[in-house]
């Protein structure tokens, strides 16, 4: 992606949620710059869902569904979501 693609990107990802924000936010801090034009097209897919849906794929309440289910969007939401914590 171009340093104006990525910008714009970023700034269409701002949200209604402040927890979609906080995620999105360290997401592009992380892996910002090093995103591909296909990780690009994915997370615009996810900026296009309604922000308790998006919310409920970040935290793994549900898991992406038609549309959304492809390689490229699990890829991104895989870098976009906590970690879980593990049970010892």
């Amino acid at each position: 992606m171009t340093p104006l693609e990525l910008r714009q990107l970023h700034w269409r990802s701002r949200r209604g949620l402040l927890e979609n924000d906080l995620l999105i936010e360290k997401f592009f801090s992380q892996y910002g710059a090093q995103l591909n034009v296909a990780q690009g097209k994915a997370v615009t897919a996810l900026m296009n869902l309604a922000d308790n849906d998006l919310l409920d794929l970040l935290l793994r309440r549900k898991e992406p569904q038609g549309d959304t289910d492809t390689p490229a969007i699990r890829d991104v939401l895989a870098l976009m979501r906590p970690a879980v914590p593990s049970t010892k």
